[in-house]
């Protein structure tokens, strides 16, 4: 399977609703994912989940949007032909005018190739990790290697 990648000036966008199923791609997600838009729509996004994506990184990720707040964070797609892209999200939750979370927005970038150095020897470990000791082993690892770097998830990627 080869690596697939995107211009710096390019941006994937999709929309869920609160259960993670796919709203709303644009062509860029279409092309690169692999699928038609017929494919995609009400399918769940994790439909492009790759196998080398560690699983803390999407519960972090749930628990912080399900929380009304944004997060960002790097993660590799599985197109549905094998091939892989890496990208740089942001994601964030939708509201209606009560407040209530409505959905979630995605907004993802291609990732400097410095950040990559950092976060794919990263996910190799917490993927080891859950491997043999679970998900549990990998928050761990996570929580252990933020507190080295400030303590704090956002601040991490962000200062990648």
């Amino acid at each position: 399977m080869k690596e697939l990648t995107f211009d710096n000036n390019e941006i994937i966008v999709s929309k869920t609703d609160t259960k993670g199923k796919i709203t709303y791609s644009n062509a860029l997600f279409l092309k690169l994912a692999g699928y038609t838009e017929k494919e995609l729509l009400n399918a769940p996004h994790n439909i492009i989940r790759h196998p080398d994506m560690p699983k803390i990184v999407f519960k972090l990720l749930w628990d912080t949007v399900r929380q009304g707040k944004e997060i960002y964070a790097y993660v590799i797609n599985k197109a549905k032909n094998g091939d892989y892209y890496w990208v740089f999200a942001n994601v964030t939750p939708s509201f209606d005018n009560q407040g209530n979370i409505v959905g979630y927005h995605s907004v993802r970038r291609s990732p400097s190739q410095k950040a990559l150095d950092i976060i794919k020897p990263l996910y190799k470990q917490l993927l080891n990790a859950e491997k043999y000791d679970g998900i549990k082993a990998s928050e761990k690892m996570l929580n252990d290697l933020l507190a080295e770097n400030g303590g704090r998830y956002d601040k991490f990627i962000l200062s990648i």
